[in-house]
């Protein structure tokens, strides 16, 4: 997966990282995991618990996928046990989880190519000549590449003002903030800034929501100021945004809100990029499996947001039951002789 360059590259979970090599390197392992979100660093665990061998390769220099890149400091809601759990407090948890096992971690490395060799095993390079050889895939690359779609108005404002993501929402302490959008991320943001902010204005351009609706009340109950049916049509400073001009989509009447920041919560463009050419069946440009989370090639499975099939709910927490499908089938596929189900966790020795 790879994000806009003002994505943040850090979390509270430092992680085993192996530098790009620069020449053409070899691994083996029995379970190669693509994508180091929270599917992947549960499947990473898991395979651990199972005995086997992992790898972890992701695009990005640090682990979390999605979350760590977009809303590290968000609560979470869809995680059972945990009322609410921030996005870097849920990566340092996986990443904890798996350490005992000693996964491999693949950072900054995109998997390009997929193959199998002559014994049957897949065979992943990775876009800085890394080759790894595995008795199995699971696929857990979340929505895959993603890109944020832009705010026409703030492209030159880039850097100086106008972001994508609020990694660290402190840092926006005592601004005026003015958030673009009307999905879940745009509430999210409004609601996490408001105590925070000097001001929060939230702009759409209709009065309808793609937000869940108990997000729009929380927002609407905090105070927020919402302005629908409206666009940001220009940014205006000099060295450092200092306010905007929004205008009504229907009268054209203008107005001034100050703003030191202006969040663009517009959505993304999801790509696959290389995967789609390794030849999987394909639904809605994700990856089709079946009831082991199974793909249509052989020793290759997936899990997560990255999936379809029928009836799929996206959800972090599906995705962690997923990835447990998708390892304990791929165990079997490794080693004929091993159990589909190897136990619960309660039931091994500490």
């Amino acid at each position: 997966m790879s994000v806009l360059p003002d994505v943040p590259t850090s979390t509270d979970a430092p992680a085993p990282t192996e530098a790009a090599p620069t020449e053409a390197a070899a691994i083996e392992t029995d379970v190669l995991i693509v994508g180091a979100g929270p599917a992947g660093l549960y499947g990473a665990s898991y395979a651990g618990f199972r005995g086997l061998r992992v790898a972890v390769i992701d695009v990005l220099p640090q682990l979390g996928g999605q979350v760590s890149a977009m809303y590290p400091e968000k609560p979470i809601f869809d995680i059972a046990g945990f009322p609410a759990v921030r996005g870097r407090d849920l990566v340092a948890n996986l990443v904890a989880q798996a350490d005992p096992y000693g996964p491999r971690y693949l950072l900054g490395q995109r998997a390009v190519e997929l193959s199998h060799g002559p014994d049957g095993r897949p065979v992943v390079v990775g876009d800085r000549g890394t080759t790894i050889v595995a008795g199995a895939v699971v696929i857990t690359g979340g929505v895959g590449t993603f890109t944020p779609r832009p705010l026409p108005a703030g492209e030159a404002y880039l850097g100086r003002g106008q972001v994508y993501f609020v990694p660290d929402p402190a840092a926006h302490a005592g601004e005026d903030v003015v958030v673009v959008g009307g999905g879940d991320s745009a509430f999210d943001w409004a609601a996490t800034l408001f105590p925070i902010a000097r001001s929060v204005t939230l702009v759409h351009r209709t009065g309808r929501f793609r937000a869940h609706r108990a997000t729009v009340e929380k927002v609407r109950g905090l105070g927020v100021e919402i302005v629908t049916d409206s666009e940001v049509a220009a940014l205006h400073g000099a060295a450092r945004l200092e306010r905007v001009t929004v205008r009504h989509r229907t009268t054209g009447a203008t107005r001034t809100l100050p703003a030191h920041t202006v969040v663009a919560a517009l959505g993304f463009v999801a790509d696959l990029g290389p995967i789609q050419r390794w030849g999987l069946a394909l639904a809605a440009r994700r990856i089709a499996v079946d009831t082991r989370m199974a793909t249509n090639l052989p020793r290759v499975f997936a899990a997560g947001d990255i999936t379809d099939y029928p009836g799929k709910v996206r959800l972090i927490s599906v995705g962690f039951g997923e990835v447990a499908t998708a390892v304990n089938n791929a165990a079997t596929v490794i080693d004929p002789e091993a159990a589909l189900f190897p136990g619960h966790s309660t039931e091994k020795e500490n």
